[in-house]
């Protein structure tokens, strides 16, 4: 009969330990899962730092210039021009009705189309 207690206790600390172990390995799990996110979020976060005012073409730092009563950024290196939307209408709408006006703003309908 002490036998059978023995046995009885024993298996009921064993899965008492089963229990606590699969309770601290869920734990360590999600607490692994949250600084994954966070490293994660914390890299994108300075990925965008460093890109932001960059050339999307060619990397180099981007220089702010004036036309038509905007504040563009150009790239020294490449060449090239980056407007925001706001700034493109400033820029392709100057007054008066000339080629380089119909241009841009069939280049404008071409940005609206929607993208596949």
């Amino acid at each position: 009969m002490m036998d059978e207690k023995n046995h009885l206790r024993d298996k009921l600390q064993l899965k008492e330990r089963v229990a606590e172990d699969q309770y601290f390995a869920e734990r360590d799990r999600e607490a692994l899962a949250k600084l994954k996110h966070a490293q994660e979020a914390e890299h994108e976060h300075s990925i965008r730092g460093l890109a932001r005012g960059r050339c999307p073409h060619c990397g180099q730092r981007l220089h702010q210039q004036p036309i038509h009563d905007a504040m563009i950024e150009a790239c020294p290196s490449c060449q090239g021009t980056w407007l925001t939307k706001a700034q493109w209408e400033t820029v392709s709408y100057p007054s008066g009705d000339t080629w380089i006006r119909k241009f841009l703003e069939g280049l404008t309908r071409l940005m609206q189309l929607p993208h596949s």
